[in-house]
């Protein structure tokens, strides 16, 4: 067994996937065995019954740039240690024998003690996906530091032009993990102190020098929504409010279209992040009913509740002690209490009797009842108080 498997079992955390390396066998041996062949790239092979995933020990030999442009070779002469030391950082170098002895040729249960992320060998620079992932792994193991000279290795690789060699999707893939650990925000710093987010996400990076404060709301308000258990997309749009922007919805905006169409971020998550950019403000207090049910309309709330219950959350993240949270929706629930059908047939029977009816009628006098129904809702909520 080797990788995340080991180093998690050896902090007392869950495994989640066991991986397994194979040593001194063939692709003919292993689908002899009953092994299931997978792998595109090198032999990776399914377990006929558990499923696990067993890949020939291998090496690789650096052949282009970015995270594609290796060469590997599998034979049943290459050695574990041969297969460890490319691996990315000595917590994940660590292999467990089945009588349960360790083998740890780079000291990987060292740094696990001292809690240090630190590089197995120089092949670490030869894969720029590396970089994203130690960033996630700060996201998600918190009590852990980077060796100085990791540091400076991925400085030397983003100077190199390695970072700026990944495909938007990986970088996405990354990104989007990272997001959903427990500390995205040392995520965002890492590759930040590294140089890489101003490659990966310049609109981000450009915050640090010019919006200080703004940069620690926007890093706490990304914690909250971890530590409350939010989706992606409500992560995404938290990490995508520009605290420079002030009221200005289309700076903000701006920023958001840029960076989902370089990530090629999904729908969902731009869209809420671009609701979140639009409405904030607003939703920041208790506009007039009109207001309130033209916001609704706005953000398809009537027909998708629960993503208006997304918006608010990302909200309240970037703003918890905020009053008017609770507010919206109580008044939601008021408006979508109105019965737009009833409406509708009123306003068709008064045009079949002969009255004059405009095009719009119905939709003005369903937005005129839900008004009506959230300007009570607020004078009887006032009048408890």
């Amino acid at each position: 067994m080797v990788g995340g498997a080991v180093r998690d079992a050896l902090l007392g955390l869950a495994i989640k996937d066991r991986d397994y390396v194979v040593v001194g066998a063939t692709p003919q041996q292993m689908q002899a065995l009953g092994y299931r062949p997978v792998g595109k790239d090198f032999p990776v092979f399914l377990h006929p019954e558990t499923q696990a995933e067993y890949a020939l020990a291998r090496t690789e030999r650096k052949t282009a740039p970015g995270y594609r442009g290796f060469v590997f070779h599998a034979a049943p002469d290459v050695t574990l240690e041969q297969d460890l030391v490319r691996r990315d950082l000595t917590i994940n170098a660590i292999a467990q024998a089945e009588d349960g002895t360790l083998i740890d040729p780079f000291g990987g249960l060292r740094d696990i003690e001292q809690r240090v992320f630190r590089h197995v060998s120089n092949a670490f620079g030869e894969d720029p996906v590396r970089i994203l992932r130690v960033a996630r792994f700060a996201a998600r193991f918190a009590d852990f530091t980077l060796a100085p000279e990791t540091l400076a290795l991925m400085w030397r690789m983003v100077e190199q032009g390695e970072v700026d060699a990944l495909v938007p999707e990986r970088v996405w893939q990354e990104l989007a993990r990272g997001l959903m650990e427990a500390k995205p925000s040392r995520m965002l710093a890492l590759l930040r102190e590294c140089g890489a987010l101003a490659r990966i996400l310049p609109e981000l990076d450009a915050l640090w020098p010019s919006a200080h404060d703004g940069v620690i709301r926007m890093l706490d308000a990304i914690d909250r929504a971890s530590a409350r258990g939010f989706d992606l997309a409500q992560r995404f749009a938290c990490l995508m409010h520009d605290p420079r922007s002030g009221g200005d919805q289309q700076a903000c905006q701006h920023l958001i279209t840029e960076a989902c169409q370089r990530l090629r971020v999904p729908n969902d998550c731009r869209d809420l992040a671009m609701m979140v950019a639009r409405e904030r403000h607003l939703l920041a207090g208790i506009p007039d009913a009109d207001a309130v049910v033209t916001l609704f309309e706005r953000c398809d709330a009537f027909r998708k509740p629960q993503r208006f219950a997304q918006l608010l959350q990302a909200c309240a993240s970037d703003d918890p002690a905020c009053p008017a949270r609770a507010w919206w929706p109580q008044a939601l629930a008021a408006a979508r209490g109105v019965d737009a059908g009833q409406i509708a047939q009123s306003v068709t029977q008064s045009s079949a009797q002969g009255l004059a009816t405009a095009p719009q009628a119905i939709p003005a006098a369903i937005h005129a009842a839900r008004v009506r129904a959230v300007a009570l809702m607020h004078l009887l909520r006032a009048n408890k108080r």
